[in-house]
């Protein structure tokens, strides 16, 4: 508990862990935790799960504290994210700003050193921070070759495979429509990390992750949201999906959030998550035949 405070406080969250209540999880330390997970783009559960506790462990790193390089596993962090979107406002392309130091952004850092005579080793060494902090845009609010790119039309929703993944009826009926498909890909009940991991090696065009919650009222379509930036693609495909959805007949409420939960954070791709509560079988095939027109969007040229 002690350690939860300290890490909170130093994110300006909490009053230093001085008193005597410093072991004890109470209402006020669930809000801290909730606050948190709302800067994260995480569910506001107010309980320390991994992943709530990994995210605070990547946010005590500041940039400078610490060599970053491409390795395995990646490293991630407050200060890939910021390196991340440093080399963004300059106009080297790392990737999406998800704090995660892979191979885009090792790419994108080799060429701010080619470009400054310094050896493009994507390291990032103290003389390329040095670089870095000399040149680096004077207003926080400079846009991003990501965002940049992705607004005018470079990186469009790829044309290619589909991984459906996750649990729930909706994409175990949506996997027994599609299952024969050579290219659409299906993992059932597999941690979101798995599915991350399984849908970069296949190098797939669009992941639909799926997740049951009993909590869950209507539909909620996620797409990946954090940092400095998010998905263009991904909030235009689950916003599209959502508006068809909400013009059929018996279709529960829907919402579209930008979220960080791992299967969005960790894919190299278009994602979109959805989460759903209890689906009334008439409403189930309806959801399932807008899906399946994605679906088959992105595989029709592919094929």
């Amino acid at each position: 508990m002690r350690e939860l405070k300290e890490r909170l406080s130093a994110l300006a969250l909490a009053l230093n862990a001085t008193n005597e209540s410093d072991d004890v999880f109470d209402v006020e330390t669930v809000a801290l935790v909730e606050a948190f997970q709302r800067s994260r783009g995480l569910p506001l559960t107010g309980v320390v799960d991994l992943t709530t506790w990994q995210r605070l462990e990547e946010a005590r790193w500041q940039l400078g504290q610490r060599l970053l390089y491409l390795t395995s596993p990646q490293l991630r962090g407050d200060d890939v994210a910021e390196l991340q979107v440093l080399l963004a406002q300059l106009g080297f392309n790392p990737g999406r700003v998800d704090g995660i130091f892979g191979s885009a952004s090792s790419d994108a850092l080799s060429e701010f050193q080619r470009n400054c005579a310094l050896e493009p080793c994507g390291t990032l060494t103290k003389a390329s921070l040095l670089a870095l902090q000399r040149v680096r845009a004077t207003s926080a609010n400079r846009s991003l070759v990501t965002d940049a790119r992705d607004l005018a039309g470079f990186d469009p929703l790829a044309i290619g495979s589909v991984l459906l993944c996750g649990d729930g009826p909706l994409v175990e009926e949506l996997a027994r429509t599609l299952g024969d498909i050579d290219f659409v890909h299906v993992l059932l009940n597999t941690t979101q990390e798995e599915a991350a991991l399984a849908a970069n090696s296949h190098d797939v065009a669009l992941v639909l992750s799926f997740q049951t919650l009993e909590h869950v009222e209507g539909i909620h379509l996620h797409y990946w949201a954090n940092y400095r930036s998010h998905s263009h693609r991904g909030e235009i495909l689950a916003s599209s999906l959502a508006s068809f959805l909400a013009h059929l007949p018996d279709v529960p409420r829907v919402e579209v959030t930008g979220m960080a939960l791992p299967i969005l954070r960790e894919t190299t791709m278009t994602t979109i998550h959805v989460e759903h509560g209890d689906v009334a079988e008439q409403v189930l095939h309806q959801v399932i035949t807008a899906l399946e027109g994605v679906v088959e969007q992105v595989i029709h040229r592919f094929e």
